[in-house]
C-alpha cells in the first residue's frame, strides 16, 4: 500500500491490490474510530466497500459475519474498541434509499431524512451515542443530511483492460484499488490514518 499526502489538504490515497490489503485498511481504521464516528463508504458496485468493512468489523472484534446489507438495509453488530470498550456498529447500506417519491416542497434531504425515520435511523445516524459507530455504503448521497463529522471513504478500482474509462469496458475484480481518505471535521483532524 502506498500514501500519498497532499501537503495542501490531509486527504490521504491509499493503494489496495488485494482483498487482503482493502481488510487491512479496514483493521488499521477499527484501530482510530471513537463512540459517535460516522464513516461514509463510496465507489463502484463491487469496488471492495464490503471487503473493508469486513476488515473494519475484525477489527472491532466482531464475531459475526459482515455482509453487504443491501436487502435489510442496516445491521447492527456489537464488538470492542482498540481500548476493550463495547462498540455498536450500525453498517447501513444506503444504495436503495433516497427515491425520487418527494412530497410537495420536500427536497432530497428531507425525502432521506423521512426515509431514515421510518428505518428508526434517523436519530442514531444524526447523533451517535458515545459507543455507536455507523458504517455507511453508498453514503455519499447522504453527506448532506448527515454529521458534519466524519470520514469519507472513495474506493475507485480498475476497468478490464485499461485504467481509462470508456463505455464497452466493464468493472473487474482484479487489479489495483485506490482508497481515498478524507477526514471531514475537526475531531478527525488529529487521528493518525492508515498509512
Amino acid at each position: 500500500m502506498n500514501r500519498n499526502d497532499n501537503a495542501s489538504t490531509t486527504t490521504i490515497t491509499l493503494q489496495a491490490p488485494t482483498a487482503d490489503d482493502m481488510r487491512r485498511i479496514g483493521r488499521q481504521l477499527a484501530e482510530i474510530v471513537h463512540g459517535g464516528d460516522v464513516l461514509l463508504l463510496s465507489g463502484p458496485l463491487g469496488a471492495g466497500k464490503t471487503t473493508l468493512a469486513q476488515g473494519f468489523g475484525a477489527g472491532l472484534g466482531i464475531t459475526e459475519p459482515i455482509v453487504s446489507p443491501t436487502f435489510t438495509i442496516a445491521r447492527e453488530l456489537n464488538g470492542r474498541f482498540a481500548d476493550g470498550a463495547r462498540v455498536h456498529l450500525v453498517h447501513v447500506d444506503a444504495y436503495r434509499l433516497g427515491g425520487t417519491a418527494y412530497a410537495p416542497g420536500q427536497d432530497a434531504v428531507g425525502r432521506l431524512l423521512d426515509e431514515l425515520e421510518s428505518l428508526g435511523l434517523d436519530e442514531e445516524l444524526e447523533d451517535p451515542s458515545d459507543n455507536t459507530v455507523i458504517l455507511m455504503e453508498w453514503g455519499e448521497q447522504m453527506v448532506a443530511a448527515l454529521a458534519p463529522e466524519r470520514l469519507e471513504i472513495h474506493i475507485d478500482r480498475p476497468l478490464d483492460g485499461s485504467s481509462a474509462t470508456r463505455d464497452d469496458e466493464e468493472l473487474t475484480g482484479d487489479g489495483m484499488r485506490t482508497v481515498t481518505l478524507v477526514p471531514v471535521g475537526e475531531s478527525w483532524q488529529d487521528r493518525r490514518l492508515p498509512a
